[in-house]
């Protein structure tokens, strides 16, 4: 355990370490705030789904030469995200069926297009770094945590604002707009902030840690709480562990960021099952 210490002690010392622990803590704070919503609204998986289509907005904007492309593939994700969230169940074509479509022609597209135009010896190093984070938490710029803080905290102060209002929209939407309540605003206002939330994680950590912060946390809470407060709560706890947790042992054992993340998420979910069967049978 002392060995341990000791090495954790010598690599904090390199400011790349400092940066993937700061910007794993805001992103799973961020987006563990958003989970729970999600999951509740039946949009699990729309980390996963917009994630794809930031990866085709990048292919765009890598065919079209442009050097700062976050401009673009947020412009496009927001959008991607704004018509999910805001057709939802009242579209011809069902919430998941949508992001399963937009998902998968997004991320077709995009690798089509790499494929033609691309001038990089290793598309497929490339594809597999963007979709699933490889090592780029831990080649960090000082500006990229600047706008990942920068950007969390934006996040943060809309939910805690509009705290009443997105519960209120989560449970019972219909109801919501019969009290007078404008559900499209705080629909797109989800939308928004989920996309901005996607696209930062995109190009810092990739879409396997982003889907399983937006999902993991939130399933895990709800095994042993049953209040909105209580399971947001939770989820933010356990999205944080979880992320201090893997990126210390990525950075200790070698393995790759992302799934080393989602290995102590599933660890997690397991034991909140168990510990929601012991407390009342939620499990």
């Amino acid at each position: 355990m002392t060995a341990i210490l000791e090495k954790i002690a010598f690599y904090w010392t390199y400011p790349f370490v400092r940066y993937a622990l700061i910007v794993g803590v805001l992103i799973a704070l961020c987006s563990s705030l958003l989970g729970v919503t999600l999951v509740l609204k039946r949009f699990s998986f729309i980390g996963d789904g917009l994630s794809h289509v930031a990866f085709g907005a990048m292919a765009i904007a890598a065919v079209l030469q442009i050097t700062n492309e976050m401009p673009l593939v947020m412009v496009i994700t927001i959008s991607s995200a704004v018509l999910l969230l805001r057709t939802g169940q009242n579209a011809k074509i069902k919430g998941d069926a949508a992001i399963a479509m937009i998902s998968v022609g997004a991320l077709a597209i995009g690798y089509l297009l790499m494929n033609l135009f691309s001038t990089s010896p290793n598309i497929s190093g490339d594809v597999c770094s963007t979709l699933f984070g490889s090592t780029s938490i831990l080649t960090l710029t000082m500006n990229q945590v600047v706008l990942c803080c920068t950007l969390s905290v934006i996040v943060v102060a809309v939910f805690v604002l509009f705290y009443h209002k997105i519960f209120c929209v989560t449970f019972d939407e219909t109801f919501a707009r019969a009290t007078g309540m404008k559900t499209e605003l705080y629909n797109l206002l989800i939308a928004v902030t989920t996309a901005v939330i996607i696209v930062l994680a995109m190009n810092l950590v990739g879409s396997l840690l982003i889907s399983a912060l937006v999902i993991f946390p939130a399933l895990s809470a709800m095994r042993i709480f049953r209040t909105f407060l209580g399971v947001t709560v939770c989820s933010v706890c356990l999205s944080v562990i979880c992320a201090v947790l893997g990126i210390l042992v990525s950075i200790l054992a070698g393995t790759p960021v992302g799934s080393t993340i989602v290995a102590v998420d599933i660890a997690a979910f397991l034991i909140s099952c168990l510990i929601g069967r012991l407390v009342g049978g939620r499990g």
